[in-house]
């Protein structure tokens, strides 16, 4: 029998943290978490194995401070970095991230070299095209997290609006992570249902504006930290996509080479993902309007590539 999966989480911070416990209690695989930090993931992994024997999960975890333990990785998580602070632009932590991002990514490579690499350092689409350039892996196996949570946080919005379970809600949003992603009503529906046809156009609209801003409002009732349980899950969910070879379309952080009118930049579309990881790229048709948006959106995630020079 072939032996279980093996996950890495790169920064045992509260995403890296949580992405372990979710990792471990859906049996995914054993886990390594890594952290500069002494003592810190090995501390958080141990509290967690503690608690396999009341859930009843068998993985093991290990805490790690280097990478000789992350050997082997089917799948990489890459949460390190700075999280944003109150008043804090993604683009602010543009610098500082790519230096930590780009050196993990480097150790990464070296002592994983099949591995999946999933991105959720910020700004997302920036340090994700960073961990491609560095990885020197194909452009399958590298992808950012975003479009799931920006997608998860409209539908809990859009289920809240009208009362539904958030099982029958299925929302899409497209572009860069940040504030000018681009979430289509249009594709979005309850039940198969178009949002357009069950909620009115302001208030669809105000809906649309808080899933753009989604992660700014939970760093301002925070105040010192920013999410963690949704982003984390929802990384936990491309490598689940991957592991299982599930080939279910989620909206991925992804290079682009001609789709949508995007060239050589990582901007979130739908895609399908598999044992091969980004097995295809989806593309539907836009209206001008939203082609338009995508389109300022890619051009912000420029800015940031331009200055990091990658």
């Amino acid at each position: 029998m072939a032996g279980r999966n093996k996950i890495t989480v790169v920064g045992a911070g509260n995403i890296g943290g949580t992405a372990a416990h979710w990792i471990a209690s859906k049996e995914l695989a054993d886990v390594v978490l890594v952290d500069i930090v002494e003592g810190t993931p090995q501390g958080k992994c141990l509290d967690l194995a503690q608690a396999a024997p009341i859930d009843g999960f068998d993985v093991k975890l290990v805490g790690a401070n280097g990478y000789e333990e992350t050997a082997g990785s089917d799948v990489v998580i890459i949460t390190a970095g700075l999280a944003r602070k109150p008043g804090m632009s993604r683009d602010d932590l543009l610098k500082t991230n790519a230096d930590i991002v780009g050196g993990v990514t480097e150790q990464v490579a070296k002592y994983s070299p099949n591995a999946f690499i999933i991105v959720v350092s910020n700004p997302l689409d920036a340090m994700a095209q960073l961990a491609y350039v560095r990885s020197g892996f194909p452009k399958n196996r590298v992808l950012g997290m975003a479009g799931i949570l920006d997608s998860a946080r409209m539908r809990c919005f859009v289920a809240e609006e009208l009362n539904v379970s958030v099982e029958n809600v299925s929302c899409f949003v497209l572009g860069g992570h940040g504030d000018t992603m681009v979430p289509l009503p249009r594709y979005s529906t309850v039940a198969g249902i178009p949002i357009t046809e069950l909620i009115a156009p302001e208030r669809l609209a105000e809906i649309v504006k808080r899933t753009a801003n989604g992660g700014a409002e939970i760093v301002g009732l925070l105040k010192t930290g920013s999410a963690f349980y949704a982003p984390s899950l929802a990384a936990v969910e491309m490598a689940e996509a991957i592991l299982k070879d599930k080939k279910k379309i989620l909206p991925c952080a992804v290079y682009l080479e001609g789709e949508y009118g995007i060239n050589n930049l990582f901007v979130g579309v739908p895609v399908k993902l598999g044992k091969n990881g980004i097995e295809q790229i989806i593309e539907i048709s836009l209206t001008n309007e939203e082609r338009a948006a995508l389109h300022k959106s890619a051009g912000a995630v420029q800015e940031l590539i331009d200055v990091l020079g990658i």
